[in-house]
């Protein structure tokens, strides 16, 4: 006749230990989406208030985006290559997001700002944006307005030489921000890494 063998009693010290494991795994799991607290961009003085036009020809001011989170990308529509393969992977990339998180991604505003007001009018940006994607706002305003709203958000531009038939180009940093509902800077999206790792950055900080 066979014995059944008797289950081993759980040491009271391996018990704990296997609690204490069980507690560890659950608070990397709590902790895998970091905390605000510790984005690269908290604390920086970026960001603030405009009133600027919009590609439908209305006022669209900082505040109306209070409680979303924002991608703001400054940049100019007769741009040859960046700003627009910049806006594509950023509009891919939030599509990739708002696929895979479809509430997550449906609180994420795209803006565009132009550095370039005197190309750059209401129906110049609408047709551009009508390339990108769909929720896309983009921006313009005085050269007043311009200068001040790129200086707070940390964005250098300037205009560069005349060529043939008054053409010209416009220098100017290519940074993609993300901010918080409250308006806080969060983090810089990789646009030159692609849709993926732009997905991938929403993913990390977007609530």
């Amino acid at each position: 006749m066979k014995r059944r063998a008797m289950p081993l009693p759980i040491m009271p010290s391996l018990r704990r230990a296997a609690l204490a494991l069980a507690g560890a795994l659950a608070l990397t799991a709590c902790d895998s989406q970091p905390t605000l607290e510790s984005a690269p961009l908290h604390g920086a003085a970026i960001g603030g208030p405009f009133a600027l036009t919009g590609q439908d020809g209305a006022v669209h001011r900082w505040a109306d985006y209070d409680g979303q989170w924002r991608i703001v990308y400054f940049g100019y529509t007769y741009c040859p290559d960046i700003c627009p393969t910049d806006v594509q992977r950023l509009s891919q990339g939030l599509m990739q997001f708002e696929d895979a998180n479809p509430q997550r991604g449906a609180g994420v505003q795209p803006i565009f700002i132009t550095i370039d007001p005197a190309r750059d009018t209401p129906d110049t940006l609408a047709q551009f944006a009508s390339n990108f994607h769909p929720r896309l706002v983009a921006l313009t305003g005085s050269e007043d307005e311009i200068a001040q709203t790129a200086k707070a958000f940390g964005v250098y531009f300037s205009r560069g030489r005349e060529g043939e038939g008054g053409a010209y180009d416009m220098n100017h940093s290519n940074i993609a921000y993300l901010f918080a509902p409250d308006g806080a800077p969060v983090a810089i999206l990789p646009t030159s890494e692609g849709a993926d790792a732009i997905a991938a950055e929403l993913d990390r900080w977007v609530r």
